[in-house]
């Protein structure tokens, strides 16, 4: 057993820029895992940073100056944010109170709907499961509604911190924009010297992180804005809130779309029961959802769907239950480093990897 062991490392480590490759990463995530809450804003403009460098690049070709373009771009970024969030946030907020004020009739409705269950089909409901199921959806409810207000008081708490975020990440976008190249430098000058599989890969997912941030932005947009139209066509109430639910849902992939599932349809049986508007909707829905993990992922993800389903959501997993959002955010693309990082070791002493000068 330990021959075999010893025979595997010296197949996966022999080269010294495959130690200085694991080394790095072995770095890279101690650092996030114990101090990420700590450079949280860095992470922050490092995507947004991702997000604004091409819209940059291009105003670059056409010789304006960098620091100009960069300006221009944070300028034009901003204002879209605050446009989007003045017109956004108080429908959002005026639709959730409705909800919030519309569960107790939801849940009365949903109750005399599943009551009636025993009576059109004896065969597939029995009365007394049915009760037991209502009451633990109660118990559940009133949970939930005993979290919102906790989370709402807490929320008020970290307005200081949003408060930082909204000074700090435009100045680290700024600066990280402008002076990319002399951090580079920076960064590179207390890299290992035996680095050229960490460039490798570095190069790889460079590219593959940048589209995947501009890929999954506008993902969001498409997939939210449709969903509105579909959602304001069928005459669905909260349509805005439940529409950037499934808009910001495409974050998790697969996970997400089933999750957001439920509230679509909850509000939905709660306006129109059991008719023909309430399976419109289900069909509405869910061609939405298999138009963008067939169509619009594969277009905008070409790298990202060659990983597997399975690989795809054990990343998620795994790197959500180690760094939460950001963890679940990138879980593509750190699945994608991780099959990289494998595929770049030297698997055989005889064939030793490309040195890349």
């Amino acid at each position: 057993m330990f021959e075999m062991v010893s025979r595997w490392y010296q197949r996966r480590f022999s080269d010294p820029h495959a130690v200085s490759l694991v080394a790095i990463l072995f770095f890279g995530f101690i650092i996030i895992y114990f101090f990420g809450h700590l450079i949280a804003p860095l992470l922050v403009a490092i995507v947004l940073a991702y997000l604004l460098e091409w819209p940059v690049s291009q105003l670059c070709r056409w010789r304006v100056p960098r620091t100009l373009a960069v300006i221009f771009v944070i300028l034009l970024f901003v204002g879209v944010m605050l446009l989007s969030v003045f017109g956004l946030v108080p429908t959002i907020w005026q639709q959730v109170a409705n909800l919030v004020a519309d569960i107790p009739k939801m849940y009365n409705g949903l109750q005399k709907l599943i009551a009636t269950i025993p009576e059109r089909f004896p065969e597939l409901a029995n009365l007394q499961i049915v009760e037991s199921i209502m009451n633990n959806a109660k118990d559940k409810a009133i949970g939930m509604g005993e979290s919102l207000v906790k989370g709402s008081l807490a929320s008020l708490v970290s307005l200081a911190t949003l408060g930082v975020y909204l000074i700090l990440v435009p100045l680290l976008v700024f600066f990280l924009l402008k002076d990319k190249r002399e951090m580079l430098k920076m960064a590179s000058g207390i890299m290992p010297r035996n680095r050229n599989l960490a460039n490798k890969v570095w190069v790889e997912m460079n590219q593959q992180i940048s589209n995947y941030i501009r890929g999954k932005v506008l993902e969001i947009i498409i997939v939210g804005s449709v969903s509105y139209v579909t959602f304001a066509v069928l005459d669905l109430r909260y349509s805005v809130l439940l529409s950037v639910a499934v808009g910001f849902s495409v974050l998790i992939p697969y996970i997400g779309a089933a999750a957001v599932t439920v509230p679509v349809a909850i509000v939905g049986l709660f306006q129109w029961e059991l008719t023909s508007q309430f399976y419109y909707l289900l069909i509405a829905y869910a061609i939405i959802q298999a138009l963008d993990g067939n169509v619009l992922v594969p277009i905008l993800f070409s790298e990202a769907v060659n990983l597997h389903p399975v690989a795809i959501i054990v990343a998620v997993l795994v790197f959500g239950g180690l760094w939460g959002f950001w963890g679940v955010f990138f879980a593509i693309p750190l699945a994608t480093l991780v099959k990289a990082v494998w595929n770049a070791l030297p698997s055989n002493e005889e064939h030793p990897p490309t040195q890349i000068e």
